[in-house]
């Protein structure tokens, strides 16, 4: 039996997607001019990738489902029940939520709080479509822009000096600390928001258009949401998240880690990301989806952190390993030429993506930018390129 195959995986038009990059990438028309968000690879019930086979495409979760232990391995089955990770390539055009996941062990309440609510599982305002956590691993393509985490309280002090909007917020936060103050401008009335924000916003918008922001600065996003509406309208609460987190640019082949309660947002460019087999999200802004501040606030890390951002430990020539500290998943690049090609046994379901050049797999499969497989449990392979090949690899780290 096969154990080796391609794999197409499932592409997500979120409207915050790009035009141009995905359709490139993975080949396809994009003649309608359709948002491209993401690429889904993995065996996620709503979206499951289909393993190319001799006698016709099979979907990766029936697969799992029919011969798991063969699939998976008997230890990530035994463990997991189900392949652990769902893995992605993005394109972030527009920014991304405001966002929260939980750990795993508030994620199984909070499932069985709604289920017991008798909230359907895809309505809107449900928080939990789950039980499992949802930390994520990115590892950008291009430049790469986020926000991640509380930056410093001597840092959002000086913030709240220097924004004039921001002055009747100093002596609040000095008396009640950072919990407390966010707490109080993401539960502030729209009115309020408004009124309080309305002016910064025109002011961030003129800065961006005369040359005088750089990303590294939260206002040239808040320029970036704003310059070129008509009118502002109901200024979104996120703004204030601007300020107050860490905007960290991550630069190709450097990865950022983002485990349960950490704040963050993706804001622009182009990344591989692998996360847990989730899609539990807590939302603080920045999108229609449903808002659930309260909840958000319940599993939010109120830490001011210094973002990590790794560029990967070599463990074999040309393979790169970002340290995950979670059992459910584990990445790597892999850069290959005509003298260096990659050997191993697959210890987990593998999940790649040829995400520069082209390979060969066993001397019989060959793959080119944008193409996948999938390498079952405890089969042996070699990877060989003729050229420069970057290739990026999902597994689970079983010990």
């Amino acid at each position: 039996m096969e154990r080796i195959y391609k794999l197409k995986g499932r592409t997500r038009q979120y409207a915050w997607g790009g035009f141009e990059f995905l359709p490139q990438f993975l080949g396809l028309n994009n003649t309608e001019h359709q948002p491209f968000a993401e690429y889904w690879m993995g065996s996620h019930p709503s979206a499951p990738s289909d393993l190319l086979m001799r006698d016709g495409n099979r979907s990766l979760y029936t697969v799992c489902q029919e011969t798991p232990q063969s699939v998976l391995s008997e230890k990530v089955y035994d463990r997991f029940g189900e392949l652990p990770y769902l893995f992605k390539v993005l394109d972030v055009r527009n920014m991304l939520s405001i966002q929260v996941h939980p750990t795993k062990e508030e994620a199984e309440k909070g499932f069985d709080r709604e289920e017991a609510e008798g909230i359907p599982i895809n309505a809107p305002n449900r928080n939990y479509k789950d039980r499992n956590h949802k930390p994520e691993v990115m590892v950008a393509l291009g430049e790469f822009w986020l926000l991640h985490g509380f930056t410093s309280i001597a840092a959002i002090e000086k913030t709240l000096e220097e924004v004039p909007e921001f002055n009747v917020l100093l002596p609040y936060f000095r008396k009640e600390g950072l919990k407390e103050l966010y707490r109080f401008v993401m539960e502030m009335q729209q009115p309020e928001i408004n009124a309080l924000l309305a002016n910064l916003i025109k002011r961030e918008v003129r800065k961006k258009k005369e040359g005088l922001l750089t990303r590294e600065q939260p206002g040239w996003w808040v320029a970036k949401l704003y310059e070129n509406r008509t009118e502002i309208g109901d200024i979104d609460r996120a703004v204030f998240s601007l300020y107050l987190f860490n905007i960290v640019k991550v630069n190709p082949g450097e990865a950022v880690f983002q485990g349960a309660g950490v704040p963050h947002a993706y804001m622009e460019g182009q990344c591989i990301e692998l996360m847990a087999n989730s899609d539990n999200v807590l939302r603080a802004g920045l999108t229609d989806k449903h808002i659930d501040v309260p909840e958000l606030m319940k599993h939010t890390l109120f830490e001011t952190i210094q973002p990590q951002v790794m560029p990967g430990n070599q463990v074999l020539p040309g393979e790169r390993v970002y340290p995950c500290p979670v059992p459910d998943f584990g990445i790597a690049r892999i850069d290959l030429t005509a003298t260096i090609a990659y050997s191993s046994k697959a210890s987990s379901l593998e999940i790649w993506v040829v995400a520069e050049g082209g390979a060969v797999v066993n001397n019989s499969l060959a793959l080119k930018r944008g193409e996948s497989f999938a390498v079952f449990a405890d089969e042996s392979y070699t990877i060989e390129a003729s050229g420069h090949c970057t290739l990026f690899k999902a597994f689970v780290p079983v010990s």
